[in-house]
């Protein structure tokens, strides 16, 4: 009897986290995107730099469900989210994505632990002790209590963080994250990315900073909406 040796089936390559496919935005004639396409893998760290206008924060926005393109095709964990309407994108957003801000949005009035927990009320029952945890998380458990103006920046940054990281999301986006920080609170945001992007997390941070875009595997320019440069970092 011939044996016949068959070749070992090739593994399948995972899907990438999230896929854009010739994303344009107009408004008006003015297109702050125009026909961008990437592909991010799940578990990358990718930093988005660019002038302003260049189109980082409309990318960011669709990216994070806070808008919806003109025209082209955005894929989000294998699903198509170009064309779904404001409950879907609120449902994938309270699921899938967490959003960080230059401006860090916190509830004046609320203190660190509660903002963290509005995170919770828009995804599932509140739970103080998860909330608690993820302050723990970020380094402020003695701070749980105190307001946003009891905070310092940096403080402040790691409350939004611990709201955006509590829901234990797959896609972080961090817009300027360290924008508004000085130096030692900076170290200790990136810190907290590092981190995230070790337990594989998949970051996608847009900034100014060339340090802080260094810390990305992968570097993306964007100008006058086209990707004009990529470069890989390690």
């Amino acid at each position: 009897m011939t044996s016949i040796e068959t070749a070992a089936p090739r593994p399948t390559e995972a899907p990438p986290l999230l896929s854009l496919r010739n994303v344009t935005k107009a408004y008006g004639s003015l297109k702050a995107l125009d026909a961008v396409s990437m592909d991010v893998p799940a578990g990358e760290w990718l930093s988005i730099v660019g002038p302003s206008g260049s189109g980082k924060t409309t990318l960011m926005n669709i990216v994070g469900c806070l808008d919806r393109p003109t025209s082209g095709e955005v894929l989000l964990a294998g699903h198509s989210i170009a064309g779904l309407g404001g409950r879907a994108l609120s449902d994938i957003r309270r699921t899938t994505v967490g959003l960080i801000f230059q401006k860090f949005h916190l509830i004046a009035h609320l203190n660190a632990v509660e903002n963290v927990m509005v995170a919770q009320y828009y995804h599932s029952m509140p739970d103080e002790a998860e909330a608690r945890a993820a302050l723990d998380r970020v380094g402020l458990a003695d701070r749980a209590t105190h307001l946003p103006s009891q905070l310092s920046g940096g403080e402040q940054q790691r409350v939004c963080i611990a709201r955006a990281l509590i829901n234990y999301p797959r896609l972080v986006l961090a817009d300027e994250p360290t924008g508004n920080l000085d130096a030692a609170n900076e170290h200790i945001v990136l810190e907290l990315f590092r981190r995230l992007h070790e337990e594989g997390t998949t970051l996608i941070v847009v900034t100014h900073d060339p340090e802080v875009a260094r810390e990305g595997g992968r570097e993306i320019a964007l100008d006058h909406g086209h990707v004009v440069r990529e470069v890989h970092h390690g």
